[in-house]
């Protein structure tokens, strides 16, 4: 099987009625990272670094709305995140809430691969960035006029509304223990997904994704007779734990 490259020049969409001189900049841009990655493979780069390269160079456009031109918060400044990960080995790093690094996704590299750690965040991730010796920039560089105008723009047109006569009624799939291994597996995302396209319970999407889960997380039990286990298996039946083999 050969190579092949996809990119996504950031959330949201760039509609084709975008006027053309806010659209065709764009479309180079990508056209021009498209390549840079091209030509990395047909090199035979390692696909991570290829990874790497390419989302650096989406960063370092202002035509997107990751690194120079990311999307503002509520208060006019910058919450940058990154997340980056090896498919073969499931090991990943991720970053977020940066306001100086220049390029998130080297960052979340170098957490994957220099900490036992998945995921830093604000003060803690530019602390990392520090140490790291990583480029960094006052918050200014990333904020572009176009996004201070689309910031101005939010503000003045919309609202949320919320009628607290009614029940406000929400979900959510949580997970507990060696929450670095929850995350790679994508526990709660599987669980989720289970449950709604092939209609499982709780219980037995939940019991499904266990059993298919690498065992050593904090889990374990003891029994009177002297039997011990350390791993994980489904919550209690009837009481009584589910013990997996011994």
């Amino acid at each position: 099987m050969g190579w092949a490259i996809a990119l996504h020049g950031g959330a949201g969409d760039i509609p084709l009625s975008l006027p053309a001189e806010r659209r065709t900049p764009r479309e180079a841009a990508l056209r021009h990272c498209l390549d840079l990655g091209v030509a990395a493979l047909k090199a035979n780069r390692p696909p991570l670094d290829v990874v790497e390269l390419v989302v650096r160079e989406l960063e370092n456009s202002p035509c997107f709305n990751a690194g120079k031109g990311s999307v503002l918060t509520t208060n006019g400044t910058v919450e940058m995140e990154a997340c980056i990960m090896d498919g073969n080995t499931k090991k990943c790093g991720a970053v977020s809430g940066l306001s100086t690094v220049v390029n998130a996704i080297s960052l979340a590299r170098l957490v994957m691969e220099r900490t036992p750690h998945i995921y830093l965040a604000f003060d803690g991730a530019e602390a990392f960035a520090r140490e790291q010796g990583v480029e960094t920039a006052h918050s200014s560089h990333f904020i572009t006029p176009e996004n201070v105008e689309r910031l101005k723009n939010a503000k003045e047109a919309r609202r949320v509304q919320i009628d607290y006569t009614q029940s406000i009624k929400g979900a959510e799939v949580s997970a507990t223990g060696k929450g670095e291994s929850i995350i790679q597996a994508t526990v709660a995302r599987d669980v989720a997904a289970l449950m709604e396209y092939k209609g499982l319970s709780l219980k037995e999407a939940a019991a499904y994704v266990v059993e298919r889960t690498p065992k050593g997380m904090f889990r374990a039990c003891a029994t009177e007779d002297g039997y011990t286990e350390i791993g994980i298996w489904p919550s209690g039946i009837n009481g009584d734990l589910e013990y997996p083999n011994k």
